[in-house]
């Protein structure tokens, strides 16, 4: 991995992405975007231009469990998502437990007091910032499967 790159977190929908990025340093992570998903060949043209213009050397994805660790559906369909991640841009995708990061992300977006709209606009780049951060703060572990709360 290059020395001073970013990590990117994806916060996974069928509709949108929510993008957000930490600083070279992988201290702080800042949101960046919700991109709409259109279909994967414009995906795939996006996540390689984000990659290359915000200097990416690692991608991390939402792993949805449930409480009790369990994988359902969606956490096949994001391990799907993330192989062909992996594919298109040659980087190390990894994989952590994104329990109640919308629901978090929610309720700062409410406490601001922004409208419907707004929340909705901004609620998946905001629970990919948190979701980035949790992954910061415990020092980029590497994956390991969900437990139990």
């Amino acid at each position: 991995m290059k020395p001073r790159t970013r990590i990117l977190s994806l916060d996974h929908g069928k509709v949108r992405l929510g993008l957000a990025v930490s600083d070279p340093d992988r201290r702080i992570s800042s949101p960046l975007m919700t991109y709409v998903r259109k279909d994967l060949a414009s995906d795939e043209r996006f996540l390689k231009r984000i990659v290359e213009e915000q200097e990416i050397g690692e991608i991390l994805l939402g792993l949805p469990v449930h409480l009790n660790g369990a994988e359902g559906e969606q956490a096949k369909k994001v391990r799907a998502f993330a192989e062909l991640v992996r594919q298109w841009t040659g980087l190390p995708v990894a994989l952590y437990d994104e329990r109640f990061t919308s629901v978090e992300a929610e309720s700062h977006l409410w406490a601001a007091g922004l409208t419907h709209k707004k929340r909705k606009d901004r609620r998946d780049q905001i629970a990919a910032q948190i979701l980035l951060q949790t992954y910061i703060d415990a020092r980029c572990p590497k994956e390991d499967p969900a437990g139990p709360l």
